[in-house]
């Protein structure tokens, strides 16, 4: 899977904004203004994504492309290295899921300012 790819299924998500707010290298994308996932475009290639904590052991125990989420929260975040040997199912699943986590926790307001996007 590409970082293209993966960006373009992100801003198709309802609420999805992108931005630069670490550097010009590291794409933030937030969802009502919290964050789901953070690219780098420098190589190796990776994703930052929420996840679960028990489904992120398990994840990182199945892929060692997996690792707890470099530069955050190792309970709550993995790191994933986008070198093509994880099926793109299980990486746009697995985006699908951070976003999901994010929203869930979201404020009843913003939760009903997302309903309006869709």
């Amino acid at each position: 899977m590409d970082l293209e790819s993966i960006r373009e299924f992100c801003l198709k998500k309802p609420g999805v904004t992108e931005s630069l707010p670490f550097d010009n290298d590291t794409p933030v994308y937030k969802v009502m203004g919290k964050i789901f996932l953070i690219s780098s475009l420098n190589p190796p290639f990776s994703i930052n994504i929420k996840c679960d904590p028990e489904k992120a052991v398990e994840i990182r125990e199945k892929y060692d492309s997996v690792t707890p989420g470099y530069h955050m929260n190792k309970t709550h975040w993995n790191t994933v290295l986008l070198d093509n040997l994880i099926p793109d199912k299980f990486i746009l699943e697995w985006i699908d899921d951070s976003y999901n986590l994010i929203v869930s926790g979201l404020k009843k307001s913003d939760k009903e300012k997302l309903l309006k996007h869709r």
